[in-house]
Parts: structure tokens; C-alpha cells; sequence
């Protein structure tokens, strides 16, 4: 059985988060799902909200 990630991309400055990837660099393992991102985290790269993410259609 293959996993299905997804790729989020940040509205106000287009940083893609990749689900499969995640962001080690900020302590985000790789398999991480959006939806298991704390809420209060935030854009690495421009500061804004998670709910300024859009998922990204395959």
C-alpha cells in the first residue's frame, strides 16, 4: 500500500511545504501531514498563518 502525500503552498509568498519532505531544518520529520502541523505554526519563509496554505492538486 503506496502513502499519498500532499504539497501545500503558502498564498502570500508561494513556499511549497511537501508532506513526504517535511522541514527537518525546523523540526518537521519527513512524512509529516499538514493537518499534524501544530496551528500555531507558521510559514518558514514568510511568517504567515497556516491557514494561508492551499493543498496542491496533483
Amino acid at each position: 500500500m503506496s502513502t499519498s502525500y500532499k504539497k501545500w503552498q503558502c498564498i502570500s509568498c508561494g513556499e511549497i511545504y511537501d508532506e513526504e519532505l517535511g522541514l527537518p531544518f525546523e523540526g518537521v520529520p519527513a512524512g509529516t501531514r499538514f493537518e499534524d502541523l501544530p496551528e500555531d505554526w507558521i510559514c518558514p519563509a514568510c511568517g504567515s498563518q497556516k491557514s494561508d496554505f492551499i493543498v496542491l492538486e496533483e
